[in-house]
């Protein structure tokens, strides 16, 4: 069976798989990822960017060569087995059910007028300080977490894994999680974790413009999307959420962005579709949610049939018979 299918079978049925039972409680792969990644930080860190550099190699690059070589392991072996591998790494990167699964706990425990149960919450879905928001301002940080989750953590895996299969499923959830755990700007990784911010910022390039694509079609305002991605994507800070967060403030018809709180730091942002939507609300959360869902199975039919087309191209094939004739010599 051909790559392209193995990626369009093995990819499905590992979104199916974080569908049904979500991360597994115990033993997450991407759990052991980040203590090997501290391990390495321990070892390494001085506050300097070249050692920095040299982290975000080591972690990236190793999760990169880990899935070459389960790869290469079921190379010779039935479909099945290559099918059954992408999908496990799939299930293993992706994290669409319990970003849902958060968010609605914390839109529920809102909804009940339980403000503290949801503060307790918060800090499972994004980095804000809790205690400095009130009601309003938590569904809001609850939104925009969904929205740029929904291209971290689920599409721009789906992108690497129909670019480089397994190995560009696990590298991309390694840059990802070494951004989460290094790359923000405090005294500590300001200069240590610079190199993976950066990794991050590339390599989230594409599926960020997917996501936004995506909200855009799903949406239930598509010109407002597209107008609120247009018109406001280039004022966020990130050059990646920026188009994910405006474009689903602008499917929803809310407003996103604004004044936050981080540890202590406040930040003052563009607010992402000001002139045409209104403030967020608990039961936008919910429609949040649904966005994220459709535009999750829409990336994924995209990145299969992006896959497919590309390997039917004329320049993929002779590359790929030049590729195994070479082979077939040596």
């Amino acid at each position: 069976m051909r790559a392209d299918r193995v990626f369009a079978y093995g990819a499905t049925a590992g979104l199916i798989g974080d569908r049904i039972l979500g991360d597994p409680r115990r033993g997450h792969p991407v759990a052991a990822f980040g203590r090997a990644a501290a391990a390495v930080e321990r070892a390494l860190w001085r506050d300097d960017r070249a050692r920095g550099v040299l982290h975000a190699l080591i972690c990236a690059g190793g999760a990169a060569v880990v899935g070459a070589l389960g790869a290469r392991a079921v190379r010779a072996r039935p479909a099945a087995a290559r099918i059954a591998l992408t999908a496990a790494a799939t299930w293993a990167v992706v994290g669409g059910t319990s970003l849902g699964r958060e968010a609605r706990a914390i839109g529920g425990a809102l909804a009940a007028g339980d403000a503290e149960v949801a503060r307790e919450r918060l800090p499972h879905l994004c980095g804000r300080d809790p205690q400095a928001l009130d009601e309003q301002q938590m569904a809001r940080a609850v939104v925009e977490s969904v929205a740029e989750n929904t291209s971290d953590a689920v599409v721009g895996a789906l992108v690497w894994g129909a670019v480089a299969g397994v190995p560009g499923l696990l590298a991309f959830r390694a840059v990802n999680t070494l951004d989460a755990m290094v790359g923000h700007k405090s005294p500590r990784y300001l200069r240590y974790g610079w190199a993976s911010a950066r990794l991050d910022d590339a390599a989230g390039w594409p599926g960020a413009r997917l996501t936004a694509l995506a909200a855009v079609a799903a949406g239930p305002d598509r010109r407002g999307a597209l107008r609120a991605w247009r018109a406001d994507a280039a004022q966020h800070p990130s050059p990646n959420a920026g188009p994910v967060e405006a474009s689903f403030a602008g499917a929803l018809g809310v407003r996103l962005g604004g004044t936050l709180a981080y540890g202590g730091r406040v930040e003052h942002r563009a607010v992402l579709n000001g002139a045409a939507g209104r403030p967020v609300r608990v039961a936008d959360i919910e429609r949040a949610v649904r966005l994220s869902r459709q535009v999750t199975w829409l990336s994924l039919g995209t990145c299969v049939a992006a896959r497919l087309l590309l390997s039917r191209l004329p320049v993929s094939r002779s590359l790929v018979s030049r590729t195994t004739k070479r082979g077939r010599r040596g």
